[in-house]
């Protein structure tokens, strides 16, 4: 009786691994890319110029856009669109005044909106 319980156990158990185990699933799909990242941070609009290597940037998702925390007074980036790439993400319309770009464990921004620039070098 004990051998045949242990046995229905595995039975019901079996699916519930498979299901459990993806070789599909991209991070890029998940929420991996939220949280925060420490590392050099600066912004610069002119009057004000602020520069850290020990700042912290926190990235928020909502819905398909993505909102960017910074810490040491720094202005928030907000909105910023991104496209799916295989393990990563990048900011829509990416060329050299707007380029963001995350993975699992790195984080790299350089940004210029209305005559401001951001820049992050930061991982986890």
């Amino acid at each position: 009786m004990k051998t045949q319980f242990k046995f229905l156990l595995i039975l019901l158990a079996m699916p519930l691994v498979f299901l459990a185990c993806s070789k599909d699933d991209d991070p890029a799909d998940n929420d991996l890319f939220v949280g925060t990242y420490d590392g050099s941070i600066s912004y610069n609009s002119g009057s004000t110029s602020i520069s850290t290597e020990t700042g912290k940037v926190t990235v928020i998702k909502t819905g398909n856009n993505y909102n960017f925390k910074f810490s040491d007074g720094i202005p928030d980036l907000n909105g910023v669109e991104f496209e799916r790439k295989e393990n990563e993400v990048i900011s829509i319309g990416s060329d050299e005044s707007k380029y963001i770009r995350i993975t699992a464990g790195t984080l790299t921004i350089g940004f210029i909106k209305d005559g401001a620039t951001w820049t992050a070098n930061c991982s986890r």
